[in-house]
């Protein structure tokens, strides 16, 4: 019986896309025990280093990784039309591997320079996810786009639930005594080695037509430009981009507040963000389908952004870490509508004609409201206190709650429907 996995590439691209969120995700409970955590003997840095300095290098360390995505995303995808989705799928991957190994190495020798070094490597070569968008945009016809697409949504959740569980546990010595906080780095690098022979062997190239088209090297760029003066959705993107800088601020420094209030390691943290993308998940496939059957997006988002940031204060207010279980169903439902409201929100307010284009534009806001949050993150914590990123996070998301209820204005065709 023939072999039939080398006609699925859409199984290929839903790995690629999943260890993108991977590696972005597993560092959450690993990386505040190595900068925030004075008291971990996983901390990396000498006496007479300050707690704030751990801080902004917690937050620098986290922001280059999104940094070099928003940059390198265009230009990976542009490259893959000129030499193919193959090609540039199985280079990033080898880059996205190598990349782990260097991380695991750092952490090993306390080498805090190679730590971002390694992370801005990965940005660069992990930002694949414009590639595997196109190789699924060849493949899809105008019947299973929807389906096909939606396959990168499940990939990005299932990266954010299994990323931090995956740095949680195998970072943990208590389970097994050789694991160590470079343990999920080599785990993760032989994922993505394996995800490299896997395109080697089993992805066929989708691209029919190459281009030879000059590349754009500032693409995000003009994305960025392109966004706050695109008739009809620039309200919407500006709400994009406060919706994610604020998830990024609440998650770049909650797993410090989990430190600080609970003493809560680094197996505790990534199990807590694992429950988180659990919720979600229920979120986006129960939750988000019913809500849809009596309420419009604009509607949904309007309530769901203020709300979410109210969960966000809730969270200073447990005085036992059960507690916060109790609010986590809640703040991920409520993010779980978010995230799928308003790209869909973002879609029905363009014509079929521009949709890749919006695509694209979509992305680079998302790519750059990862990276700032953390950066500025780390300063903020440093000058005032490790809560106050948490606190922005809620102010980011009741922003973007108002633009939505008061300033954006759905045509009326969409009011209608």
């Amino acid at each position: 019986m023939k072999f039939k996995f080398k006609n699925r590439p859409l199984v290929v691209v839903f790995l690629v896309v999943f260890l993108d969120l991977l590696g972005y995700s597993i560092l959450i409970p690993v990386v505040p025990q190595l900068f925030a955590n004075p008291e971990s003997s996983y901390f990396l840095l000498p006496a007479t280093f300050s707690i704030q300095t751990g801080y902004i290098l917690l937050g620098l360390l986290l922001g280059i990784y999104p940094l070099m995505q928003f940059f390198a995303t265009p230009i990976l995808g542009q490259l893959s039309d000129r030499y193919g989705r193959k090609k540039i799928l199985a280079i990033s991957l080898v880059g996205t591997a190598i990349s782990y190994v260097a991380f695991a190495i750092a952490i090993m020798t306390r080498n805090v320079p190679l730590l971002f070094i390694s992370r801005g490597f990965d940005g660069i070569t992990g930002g694949n996810i414009a590639v595997a968008q196109a190789s699924i945009a060849d493949i899809s016809t105008p019947q299973n786009r929807a389906k096909n697409f939606g396959l990168i949504g499940a990939a990005l959740g299932l990266g954010f639930i299994v990323g931090p569980y995956i740095g949680g546990t195998l970072s943990d010595p208590g389970i097994i005594s050789w694991f160590s906080p470079a343990t999920p780095f080599w785990f993760a690098a032989i994922l993505s080695s394996i995800n490299v022979i896997s395109v080697l062997l089993f992805f066929p190239e989708t691209l029919t037509k190459f281009t030879s088209k000059a590349m754009s090297w500032f693409q995000s760029l003009q994305n960025i430009a392109a966004a706050y003066t695109m008739k009809g959705v620039k309200t919407l993107f500006v709400g994009t981009f406060l919706f994610q800088a604020g998830l990024t601020f609440f998650i770049t420094f909650f797993g410090v507040y989990l430190i600080r209030r609970f003493e809560y390691d680094q197996g505790a943290t990534g199990e807590f963000f694992a429950f988180v993308g659990i919720c979600m998940a229920f979120s986006q496939i129960v939750i988000t389908r019913t809500v849809a059957k009596f309420a419009r997006e604009w509607r949904v988002l309007s309530i769901a952004l203020p709300a979410a940031a109210v969960c966000v204060l809730l969270y200073f207010l447990p005085t036992a870490p059960w507690q916060m279980y109790l609010i986590t169903p809640f703040f991920a439902a409520f993010l779980g509508l978010i995230q799928s409201n308003l790209p869909a929100l973002i879609s029905r307010s363009v014509g079929p004609d521009i949709q890749g284009e919006v695509l694209g534009i979509n992305s680079s806001v998302n790519a750059l409201a990862q990276a700032i949050p953390p950066i500025i993150s780390g300063y903020i914590a440093a000058s005032l206190t490790p809560n106050a990123p948490i606190f922005i996070s809620a102010v980011c998301l009741f922003t973007a709650g108002i633009i939505l209820w008061k300033v954006y204005k759905p045509t009326r065709q969409m009011q209608r429907e």
